[in-house]
This record gives structure tokens, sequence and C-alpha cells, in this order.
């Protein structure tokens, strides 16, 4: 759909098309691509039945960085559009997530277009960017303690008691570490992903 950047889709074996699937948005973060979450997600997604889409920001990291929502929604709604018209999706069990400015993104995204995502797992997030918010989709966030990109005192500590104090239900967890997804949290937020409500 783009080049240079494009982006990957990823049914697992034992989707049937008679069965609406639950889907995850997989965002990237900065200077990074649609491999950055599709590869340690491909074995929980054949595992949970994950219908999983990695689309690649139009430029080095996602559009709300640089100002506003501009070419990368536009891409990922014409993302999100062809997998709807090829792919059995549970409208109940959409939801985005990312790692750090994808984090971000999810969070942006996922706020302001409650309407469709029903759950958003951020993972070392930096900032929720400003928008119109519409539902109350469910929140999952995971940051490392000792994050020397994004550091947890600055952000998650900061942002999760902002959005819970807005009437989220936000799961949090805090890990040992630096700016990473910690694989068993990443685990945790796949099968929260896949429940349904």
């Amino acid at each position: 759909m783009g080049k240079p950047r494009d982006g990957l889709l990823y049914v697992p074996p034992g989707y049937r098309p008679d069965k609406p699937a639950p889907f995850v948005v997989l965002l990237h973060g900065a200077g990074q691509d649609a491999h950055t979450l599709m590869d340690p997600m491909r074995p929980l997604a054949d595992e949970l039945g994950l219908v999983l889409l990695a689309p690649e920001s139009r430029q080095g990291s996602w559009d709300v960085r640089y100002g506003g929502y501009d070419v990368d929604v536009e891409f990922i709604d014409a993302a999100l559009a062809k997998v709807f018209a090829k792919v059995n999706i549970d409208p109940a069990r959409i939801g985005v997530a990312g790692f750090s400015d994808g984090a971000s993104y999810a969070l942006s995204i996922g706020l302001i277009n409650g309407d469709l995502f029903s759950r958003v797992a951020a993972f070392s997030p930096g900032f929720v960017g400003r928008g119109q918010y519409v539902g109350k989709p469910a929140i999952f966030v995971s940051h490392g303690t000792d994050d020397q990109v994004l550091p947890i005192g600055r952000t998650s500590r900061v942002l999760v008691p902002r959005l819970e104090d807005a009437g989220y239900k936000v799961e949090y967890h805090e890990f040992a570490g630096r700016h990473r997804v910690d694989p068993e949290l990443l685990r945790r937020a796949s099968k929260w992903l896949a429940a349904t409500r």
C-alpha cells in the first residue's frame, strides 16, 4: 500500500472465516519498522487466534509527534479498510498496541477512536496526544523502572493517574528493566487484548 514503508498483516493458521477473530493494530517505535512488535507477537497470535496488522509510519515516527494527525492516520485508515474487507474481524475485540513512540500513538489514536478500539496497550509510552476523546477503552500500560529513553517518573507515573482520574480503567505494570517490551508482560497484554469484555 505504501513505498518504501508499508506494513505487515498476519492471519494465524487457526483463523476460520466463519468465526469473527480478535484483531490488534501494532505500532512500532521511532526509527523502527513493522517487525518490531510483529515478530514477538506472531507466536502469541497463533496461540490466541489474534489477527495482527503492523502499519509503518510514513516518516521516522508517527505524525502526532510532528504536530498532528495526518498522513499516518490516513494510511492506517486505508489499511484497516483493506483488512476489514478481507478478514472476518470481531468488532467488539479490536485493539491497538504500541511500543515507545508507538505506545504514545496507540494511546493517542485509541482514545480519540474509543468507538473502534475497545482496548489499548502501551509499552513504555511517553505522552498522550490531544484530541476529542470518544468512549472509554480499557488501557494496559507497562514501563521499565530503569527506562533511560522515556524515564518512568516523567511518563507513565504521570500519565496513568491522569487517565484514571479521567475515568479510564487502567491495568498498570512496572518491571525492572530499561526501554524495552518485557516478554512476560507482552504475553499478559496479548491475552488481555484477545479477551472478550
